[in-house]
């Protein structure tokens, strides 16, 4: 069944630059009208939403709700660190704090998003504000703008004022007849939705750390199954959360070697360096994991959560050190070793050789030393399955 029209309910602080040319050229191409609905009331389409809104057949607005800020942002490195060194032609076309490198990239979405308005005759002159400017709009303001066409309070209204309205769909002139149309409502399915549960970064980042170190505890201590399902099914959320985030392979890397460290000192404790390196790269590789790509809002990992994270892990593994250095110290509770230094007692001694019982058992036993049945001896020593005694 042919569709009247196609009703995108819009809520977003911006995402992926490609993911957003995709949804253009997808609306662009589409047959049925599709008009982008920013509700409810709250709701925003900010950065690459406002793109979105642009591409629309129709535009509509709840009351409440507001839409620009499109600039660019570049994602990766920290506030106050140096950034990498320009090249020649930037250092030279550099005007007002953006090198030509940011201007090319603003000049591209700008001239994007003024054909998007020209193409849906909307106010090109305030799409290029809301990029060179952050410009940003209420609901009210956008419809006196020209930016947007509808404003209603609800879905219901929304139909009512499309009724009867003309609209182009791919080159296709048509009139929408939505005031007695039937509403089919899609929602995104429990897969979609999953992903979007686990494709938040600090979410991503907290089921590769249960699915590492679930791995880890089943190795250590195999046949419980439990700790190796549950870091099997995390680990695998995480790569796929890892698919639609955009990853330095850098810092990931930088981060299975922090582990990989601090599982070093765990198993040959020493002075300290493998822990406290792993410990920094640690930190590193998860401040910068998520960090990079061409987005519009950033996908860095919460600093709480990250030092959090290391500073239970740190705690876990020179936990691991303290209670192996204790138990070094204790004395030997089981095998042969355990033999020497207790006292038996003498079965039957015929000459330097007899038996003496210990623990329950009847061992042979020599002695340099004058040694009568029922006497008391100490064991000394062991020389395979002989021990060694003395009164």
């Amino acid at each position: 069944m042919q569709a009247e029209a196609l009703v995108i309910e819009l809520d977003t602080p911006g995402g992926l630059d490609t993911s957003m040319r995709n949804i253009v050229k997808d609306i662009i191409g589409s047959s049925v009208p599709v008009i982008v609905y920013v509700s409810p009331s709250g709701a925003r389409a900010a950065s690459a939403g406002t793109f979105i809104v642009f591409a629309s057949h129709v535009a509509a607005m709840a009351p409440g709700t507001n839409m620009g800020a499109a600039t660019p942002v570049e994602i990766g490195g920290f506030p106050g660190l140096p950034q990498p060194k320009e090249q020649k032609g930037e250092q030279k076309g550099k005007q007002d704090g953006t090198t030509t490198t940011q201007r090319k990239a603003i000049n591209d979405v700008v001239a994007l998003l003024r054909s998007l308005a020209q193409l849906r005759g909307r106010n090109a002159e305030w799409a290029e504000k809301a990029v060179r400017e952050a410009a940003t709009l209420t609901a009210d303001e956008a419809l006196k703008e020209g930016v947007i066409e509808i404003v209603a309070p609800s879905t219901g209204s929304l139909l009512t004022q499309l009724d009867g309205r003309k609209v182009t769909a791919n080159g296709e002139d048509r009139v929408l007849a939505t005031a007695k149309a039937t509403l089919t409502t899609f929602t995104p399915d429990w897969r979609t939705q999953i992903l979007a549960v686990v494709s938040d970064p600090n979410i991503a980042f907290i089921l590769m750390m249960i699915g590492v170190y679930g791995i880890l505890l089943e190795f250590w201590n195999p046949g419980t199954f439990l700790s190796g399902t549950v870091g099997a099914i995390s680990l695998i959320l995480a790569l796929i959360a890892l698919t639609v985030l955009p990853v330095h392979y850098g810092a990931l890397g930088l981060l299975i070697l922090g582990i990989a460290l601090m599982i070093g000192e765990a198993l040959t404790p020493g002075f300290g360096v493998l822990g406290i390196g792993g410990v920094i790269a640690f930190i590193a590789g998860a401040a910068f994991l998520f960090e990079g790509g061409d987005a519009d809002i950033s996908f860095a990992i919460s600093l709480p959560l990250i030092i959090g994270v290391a500073a239970v892990t740190a705690g876990l593994i020179f936990g691991v050190i303290a209670a192996a250095l204790e138990a070094r110290k204790r004395p030997t509770a089981t095998g042969a070793e355990q033999l020497i230094g207790s006292i038996a007692q003498v079965v039957d001694w015929p000459g330097p050789h007899g038996s003496v019982r210990i623990h329950g058992e009847i061992w042979s036993a020599r002695s340099d030393r004058a040694i009568n049945p029922g006497d008391s001896v100490r064991v000394v020593g062991r020389d395979r399955l002989t021990l060694i005694v003395e009164p």
